[in-house]
Parts: structure tokens; C-alpha cells; sequence
């Protein structure tokens, strides 16, 4: 989905849970891992906005999972937030110094720790926090869910308005029809692949009824990008 997705790696389950509904409630997609392995494994299958790492968890520590995810090129640029019984200030630095962008003790107040997540998002994604979205001569206007294109309104049904948010969010790269339908329906939906073909041609008439250059671009056999430069050249 659009939402920020954030992994959790915490093997308490009832911080889990308490940790998953207050951040849903705020529109944050969830993932969830138990430890270290299962955290990895999460971290390459489906890169996450932010962590939420707990330093003591099983197999793999929270600090080995947080310079892996330093030192890996994909993921290095991933916030993470430690979360810790340790409340020494040496722990603190030791914390950090594996790589973790920020350091919550615990117990901890979930607005707190909410609005620290937002504003590392803020810094690392600046998207993600913005209010309008812009490609080319395309703007989406987050607050007032309206998108213009030469300044006229574009109307988009609740399925498009999302592909299209996505694709503005990822300007440029190319997605699969697998990878779309996980990311703008959601991995627990049941959608064909063809329904991905289905939206992808009602978006291109919405958004190219005024005659307009084709932002949409697909790739064959791969799937479909938000590239204008690419359309031009062909």
C-alpha cells in the first residue's frame, strides 16, 4: 500500500500488538518479525520504510540486524529505531554507534515514539511527508485527494488514485504486476495479474485525456514505470 510500512522485530507479542494497532491507527502499514533470522529475511522479501528494532531479540541480536542493514547497498539508507530496557548511556552509544538513527528506552510513550518515527520519515523520504506529489505536468494534492495534470482536474476512481499515488512516489522505476498488486492492493488480497492491465489503462486514458505525452511506460515482460523521458525517446 501507499502507507509507510514499518517492520517490527520484537519478540514480546503483546508490545507487538500494542505497537501494531496504534500504528495502523495512524495509517502506518505493519510487518512483523520475531527475531533476528526471521527480521533479515523480512528486511530483503519486502524492503520496509523504518524499523522498529528491539535490541534484545532471539538468534540474530538487534544490533547485528542493524549493521547488516548498514552495510547492505538496499538497505542502508533504512531509519531505525532501537528499542531497549537498557537505559544506560552507554548502551545508548553503543546502540547508535551499530548504525541506529534513533534510540527509544523502555517503557516508552507511543506518541513519543510516533512522532519520532514521523519525523525520521520526514528526513529520510521527504515524500512520504509531503503534501503534494508532482511528475512532469502531473500533480497530486495530498490534503484535498486531487490531481491536476496542464492544471486541469484528473478524476480517478479509489484503485487508480492509489496506482497513480504509488507510481509518484517511485517515479522512474519499474514495476512487475506481482510487485504492484502487493503494494497498491495489499499481500493478503486475492487479485488476477490481468486486473493490474485492467487499471493501468483506465489511469493512462484519465491521466492522458487532454492529449498529453503517455507517462505510463510499460516495459515488456516487466511491467510498468512512471517515465516520461523514456516515452519521449520511443
Amino acid at each position: 500500500m501507499s502507507s509507510p510500512l514499518v517492520l517490527i522485530v520484537e519478540d514480546e507479542s503483546a508490545l507487538v500488538a500494542m505497537l501494531r494497532y496504534n500504528l495502523e491507527r495512524e495509517n502506518f502499514a505493519v510487518e512483523e518479525a520475531a527475531n533476528g533470522e526471521e527480521a533479515l529475511s523480512k528486511l530483503e522479501e519486502r524492503p520496509p520504510d523504518l524499523v522498529l528494532l528491539d535490541w534484545m531479540i532471539p538468534l540474530v541480536s538487534g544490533l547485528e540486524v542493524c549493521r547488516q542493514i548498514r552495510r547492505s547497498p538496499s538497505l542502508r539508507g533504512t531509519p531505525v529505531i532501537l528499542l531497549t530496557a537498557r537505559g544506560e548511556e552507554a548502551d545508548k552509544v553503543r546502540g547508535l554507534d551499530s548504525g541506529a538513527d534513533d534510540y527509544l528506552v523502555k517503557p516508552f510513550s507511543m506518541s513519543e515514539l510516533i512522532a519520532r518515527i514521523r519525523a525520521l520519515l520526514r528526513r529520510a523520504k521527504p515524500e512520504i511527508g509531503a503534501e503534494r506529489l508532482a511528475y512532469a505536468d502531473l500533480t497530486m494534492d495530498l490534503a484535498a485527494h486531487r490531481v491536476t495534470r496542464h492544471g486541469r482536474p484528473v478524476r480517478l476512481g479509489p484503485t487508480e488514485y492509489r496506482l497513480l499515488r504509488f507510481f509518484l512516489e517511485h517515479p522512474g522505476r519499474v514495476y512487475s504486476r506481482e510487485q504492484l498488486l502487493d503494494q497498491v492492493w495489499g499481500r493478503d488480497v486475492y487479485v488476477e495479474l490481468r486486473t493490474v492491465d485492467v487499471h493501468i489503462r483506465r489511469l493512462r486514458k484519465a491521466i492522458n485525456q487532454d492529449g498529453g505525452a503517455d507517462l505510463i511506460r510499460t516495459v515488456r515482460s516487466a511491467g510498468y514505470a512512471l517515465d516520461a523521458e523514456e516515452d519521449a525517446a520511443a
